[in-house]
This record gives C-alpha cells, structure tokens and sequence, in this order.
C-alpha cells in the first residue's frame, strides 16, 4: 500500500483520494499526514522553510511547489526514515552545508525545477544511500567532484536543461555504480579525456542537445558497459574512427543525427568502418544528414555516402595521369634530344673522315 499511495502522490494525485489514510497524530499546520504509508504532503502551501514537528518515521516527504530560497544546514535533522524527498520547483537558490544532515537512508532526492547554480562541497556527505539525484532544470554552470565525492551508490543522475560548458576531469568519481547519466540539453563543447573515468556499470549516456564539436580519443574508454550513447543535436563536423573503436563493450547503440556534418570522403571512411564494427549500432544513421558542402546540404548521408570519394578519386586519377602524361613526354623529349645530338656528332665525324688530314 505505501508503494501505491507514494506512487500517486509522485504523479500528482490530489491528497483528498485518500481520506481513510488521514492521520490524527502530530503534523505540520499546512501539511498532511497519512497513517501507516508514513507520508507528509506539503506541496503548493506557500512554505519559505522546510516546517518543524515533521514526524520522526516519514518515508516521503513532498515539498514540491513552495517558495524555499534556501535550504538551511541541518533542516531534517530527525528524520531517519526518510527515503524519499521532493523538493521540486521550490525556488531554491542555495543549498546550506549539511542542508541533508542525518538523510543516510534516502533513496531518492528530488531538487528539479529550481535555481541551484552550484552545489555545496558536502553536498553528499550525508547522502551515502542515495540511488537517484534530480537536478534538471537547474542553473548549474559547474559541477565539483566533491560534491559527488560519496555518492556511490547513485543509480540514475539528471543533469539535464542547466547551463554545463565542461566537465573536468574526475568530477563524476564517486559514482561508480551510476547506470544512467543524462546531461541533455547543456552547452557542452568538448568531451574531455578523463571526464568520465570511473563509471564502469554506465550503460546510459544522454548528451544530445549540447554544442559538443570534439571527442577526445580515449573520452569513451572507460565506458565498458555503455549501452546507449545519443549525441544526436549537437556540433560535431566530423569523427574519429578510434574514438568509438575504444568502446569495448558488448553492444552500443548511438544516435548521431542533427549534427553539421561536413560530408567528405573521410567522414564517409568513419562511417562506413563504424557500421561494419558488429557491437556499434548507429540507430539514427538515415537521418544523418549533409551540412557541407552546399551541393549537399540536407542530404541523407546514407544516399551520398556511396558518391563521396568518387570526386575524390576522380581528381587523384586526372592528378595521376596528368604525371603520368608529363613523365613520358620529357622520357620521349629526352630521347629525341639524345637522337639529335647523336646525329649532329655523327655528322660531324662524318665529316671529318671525308676530308682527311691537311696536307
């Protein structure tokens, strides 16, 4: 029953559904209380602050929708049970050290829809349990690797619709059991070496949407359990073979659409050995299309890539046989000189040998 009712909530189920489960203990003012799934509904009641007198056993705590600017250090202090909070589209701007203070046993945290432009060095001191962490619709422009630094248990990790422009080396190392990693929607430039070292069971890999024009060689490496990979929406212009060849995994499938891709016989190289790499799958390939060059814009690339080196072999055969050409005719030049000089000299002896020695 509390699964049921926790999951009605979540979804936006009006509180007066459940009436029978109306409890007559201690509870906030604004709030409401249900017996035995162990619930606090606070959504939508105006609350600058997380409310006192919450009772001790909450398993969910709903704080959607209020007017919070900040979470203070400490504010949940008592609450060992809980193992679900929402605090989504609150208004917050900052969170306090040790705002989640006492919260070992939370699974899930909800901070979506709010202000947050960075996240506290302790952000996840008291978070060990965590699974999953919403932070979409944020205005995060930097991520610390200390705020994740424990982490380790975290699942699924939102990061999408903030304001990103780099990952630095390292930042996501405490989350070595992460599954789902989605990072849409940012303004993502460059995949870097190094910025994601340490999630070995990543089999989700979201990335679409941003201004990424570069993956570094080895970015993907780590990745042994990468199952999807979109990229699709971004500034790539061209790729590099290895960098997808290092994904040793068993299969990934990749979305690569609604790039600017510039549309050359080595692009058409890529392409052709990535689809015949048995464990890549790009999904989207008939929706890649052309950018450059203008002859080509918007064009599938599965129905050029056939004719994209043909130009290209054209020139290097006129280039081959206009050498060609230019060798033979100074070889035949060179023997006609040779033949012409032989004659005058033969001539000339000819001459000689008629004449005979002077008297």
């Amino acid at each position: 029953m509390r699964l049921l009712v926790t999951g009605l909530l979540l979804l936006g189920w009006p509180s007066f559904f459940f009436p029978w489960a109306a409890c007559t203990r201690l509870c906030p003012s604004r709030c409401l209380c249900y017996e035995h799934s162990d619930l606090v509904d606070c959504r939508e009641r105006g609350l600058e602050h997380v409310p006192r007198g919450l009772p001790h056993g909450t398993w969910l705590l709903e704080l959607g929708g209020n007017n919070m600017s900040e979470i203070c250090s400490r504010a949940f202090t008592g609450l060992w049970s809980l193992r679900v909070l929402v605090l989504a589209n609150s208004q917050i701007e900052a969170l306090q050290p040790q705002a989640f203070f006492s919260l070992s046993y939370l699974e899930k945290l909800d901070l979506s829809g709010n202000q947050l432009t960075s996240l506290p060095a302790d952000f996840s001191v008291s978070l060990s349990g965590l699974m999953e962490l919403r932070l979409e619709r944020n205005n995060l422009h930097h991520l610390s690797p200390l705020s994740f630094e424990y982490l380790d248990n975290v699942e699924k990790l939102d990061l999408s619709h903030n304001h990103l422009v780099s990952l630095g080396p390292g930042v996501f190392r405490g989350l070595t059991r992460l599954r789902q990693l989605y990072m849409h929607n940012n303004r993502l430039s460059v995949v870097l070496q190094g910025s994601l070292d340490m999630l070995p069971g990543l089999e989700v890999l979201q990335l679409s949407h941003n201004n990424i024009s570069r993956i570094d060689t080895k970015a993907l490496s780590p990745l042994y359990n990468l199952a999807v990979l979109a990229l699709e929406g971004n500034n790539l212009h061209h790729l590099k073979f290895k960098t997808f060849l290092n994904l040793h995994t068993t299969a990934t499938h990749i979305q690569l659409a609604g790039n600017p891709w510039s549309c050359d016989c080595d692009l058409h190289r890529v392409f052709s050995k990535i689809l015949h790499v048995r464990h890549l799958h790009i999904d989207d390939y008939r929706n890649v299309t052309c950018h450059q060059p203008p002859q080509l814009a918007g064009a599938s690339l599965a129905w050029v890539d056939s004719q994209l080196c043909i130009a290209e072999t054209a020139t290097v055969l006129v280039i081959t046989v206009t050498v060609l050409v230019t060798v033979v005719a100074a070889v035949v030049m060179a023997e006609r000189n040779r033949k012409r000089n032989h004659g005058k000299n033969w001539d000339t002896e000819s001459q000689n040998h008629t004449q005979g020695p002077p008297s």
